[in-house]
């Protein structure tokens, strides 16, 4: 017995519904997790620094590359559109450069070592742990300081590398360290700055020894 006209179209109609969601899958270059956006490429770093802090699980944090950023690897911040609303609703982006120009060097993210990667994530998730746990007015003047105060942007980068120290990241976070410290192609002058702004190798082990003290 043949098929109704009208059976038959509903049937060609799922196979195409069907075929799209597969095309979708395979061309898509995106996870999309709980509350997470993260490009297929970094997956398993992401998750790999995420599975150190569980109390972002529920957290919206969307993972995204740009074509570069000035002077920087990556950048944690808050969606501007969620800013005045409840932690609860907050949402945020770490924006990560598909090419780190510095110095005349050019180092494309493919290129980075996997648990420089991690470190590096690591460090922003810092951010975004310190982000959460602000009220929204004291996180409008903390973006304020930090882009006025050289002095306030080495006080959040601190804080940062010792919330990943504290969440169990040092090898990582040393590792992200000794890359750039340790690269021959960038410049003292650029290494100096590293050094004034975030925790050296030695405060790490430092912290890391107060830490188990505790």
């Amino acid at each position: 017995m043949q098929r109704p006209l009208f059976t038959k179209m509903i049937i060609n109609s799922q196979l195409v519904v069907a075929l799209i969601i597969c095309m979708n899958f395979f061309t898509d270059s995106k996870i999309y997790a709980e509350n997470k956006i993260i490009p297929e490429n970094i997956l398993k770093e992401v998750n790999t620094a995420l599975s150190h802090y569980p109390e972002l699980g529920k957290v919206y944090i969307e993972f995204k590359f740009k074509p570069s950023l000035n002077k920087s690897f990556m950048k944690a911040q808050p969606k501007f559109s969620t800013l005045l609303k409840s932690k609860r609703k907050r949402r945020y982006v770490i924006l990560m450069s598909k090419v780190f120009k510095i110095d005349g060097l050019e180092l494309k993210i493919k290129d980075v070592p996997s648990d420089v990667l991690i470190g590096w994530i690591g460090h922003e998730l810092g951010h975004i742990l310190d982000y959460h746990e602000r009220s929204s007015l004291n996180l409008i003047a903390f973006g304020l300081k930090y882009w006025l105060s050289k002095n306030y942007i080495r006080e959040a980068e601190r804080v940062a590398d010792t919330y990943a120290v504290s969440h169990n990241m040092k090898d990582y976070i040393l590792e992200t360290k000794r890359f750039i410290l340790n690269h021959s192609s960038l410049s003292e002058k650029y290494k100096a700055r590293i050094k004034q702004l975030y925790l050296s190798p030695d405060e790490i082990m430092l912290l890391v020894k107060e830490q188990e003290k505790g």
